[in-house]
């Protein structure tokens, strides 16, 4: 695709304004090594260049199969055990808890909801648009609200959630994409996670700056101590409430928090890299994948407009919309009126709208 570049005609608007001086940065103009089309940054094939010298030999059956099925990069066995014995788990403990047995409570229902709310913004109001992107700063009571809901989540390191994502947008559907929806759903969805990075999502994300995620000492003093913040917020504390709140069982208890809303969580928060790359309409941007997915949004708190935030991703608000599919933006709206939350980036409606003109699909109100 050839660099996005627009007449002050085509923009309706002087050059030298702020929102689009901000367009200009998150879409700059690269040389022909690093183009959509060309970031191929190896001769070997990515296959052999991700296999350890140090495979076991008892996988080297396993190794043929997976060459002969034509998988990218080997594939990390641990990890897709883990993932589908764990979903299972879930699913057939619900099904059962649920249909078989009739032991579903509302209170217990109600209370994994909501706690995966607060898990949920702790990954779109922190990791994401807060760690990310910048889109806003936020003082300290926040910063340790957004610590303490991203360890709700139980995902990744926080460090590893910023880096995956900022390579991700920098190059959005290449080999250097982590999660490159171009591969597929499922491979976009959760299958990324099950194999080995391609060795340009390696070479890219190292050349990332990430000195602001290294240097924040909230982050450092998170990291240090992130396995004690993941099995406490993520399913120790959780799994208590229940139990000894309105005498839940201890297996519900567990299960429920621990198990069934965690895997809820992290499908809501795959559902963007998969759905909302595939799925959807284009307003924004036509000539990119991601897509307006309001059901993505539902289950996202107001992450599923993924054309618009791919086309302004210094935005806070990550959509034109508001409440109910941008739960998210209510949020940091209200830590804002308190003044928790500052310096809120957002694009004018005026770029929005001659961006939307000038790249995206029609809309109705053009005709």
């Amino acid at each position: 695709m050839a660099p996005i570049t627009f007449t002050e005609t085509e923009m309706e608007q002087p050059l030298h304004t702020t929102d689009f001086i901000q367009y200009k940065l998150h879409h700059p103009a690269r040389d022909a090594s690093e183009t959509r089309a060309n970031v191929k940054l190896y001769q070997t094939s990515p296959y052999d260049q991700m296999l350890s010298p140090n495979d076991p030999k008892y996988l080297a059956p396993i190794r043929k199969w997976e060459r002969s099925m034509g998988f990218v990069t080997p594939i990390r066995w641990v990890n897709t055990i883990g993932i589908i014995v764990f979903h299972i788990i879930g699913v057939m403990w619900f099904y059962h808890y649920v249909f078989i047995r009739n032991a579903f409570q509302w209170p217990t229902f109600l209370f994994g909801y909501f706690m995966g709310q607060v898990g949920g913004f702790g990954v779109t109001g922190g990791a994401h648009r807060y760690w990310s992107h910048r889109s806003y700063k936020a003082k300290q009571p926040l910063q340790w609200i957004l610590i303490i809901c991203y360890s709700v989540a139980g995902q990744n390191t926080i460090y590893e959630w910023v880096r995956d994502h900022r390579v991700h947008h920098k190059y959005s559907e290449t080999t250097a994409d982590p999660h490159d929806a171009n591969r597929g759903f499922f491979f976009s969805h959760v299958g990324w996670l099950m194999m080995k990075k391609h060795p340009d999502v390696l070479k890219q994300g190292a050349k990332l700056d990430m000195s602001d995620i290294v240097n924040d000492p909230l982050i450092q003093f998170h990291t240090r101590y992130f396995l004690l913040f993941k099995i406490a917020c993520c399913w120790v504390l959780p799994s208590l409430v229940p139990a000894l709140c309105w005498n839940e069982s201890w297996e519900a208890s567990i299960m429920s928090q621990a198990v069934v809303r965690y895997l809820l969580t992290l499908n809501f928060t795959w559902s963007v890299n998969s759905f909302a790359h595939l799925w959807g309409n284009k307003p924004y941007d036509k000539n990119i994948m991601p897509v307006e997915n309001w059901g993505v949004s539902i289950v996202s708190m107001g992450e599923g407009w993924h054309n618009y935030h791919h086309t302004f991703p210094w935005d806070y608000k990550a959509s034109e919309l508001g409440m109910p599919l941008n739960l998210t933006t209510t949020l940091l709206n209200y830590f804002a009126s308190i003044g928790w939350a500052y310096d809120m980036k957002e694009a004018s409606p005026t770029l929005v709208r001659s961006v939307a003109k000038a790249r995206g699909e029609p809309r109705d109100e053009d005709d």
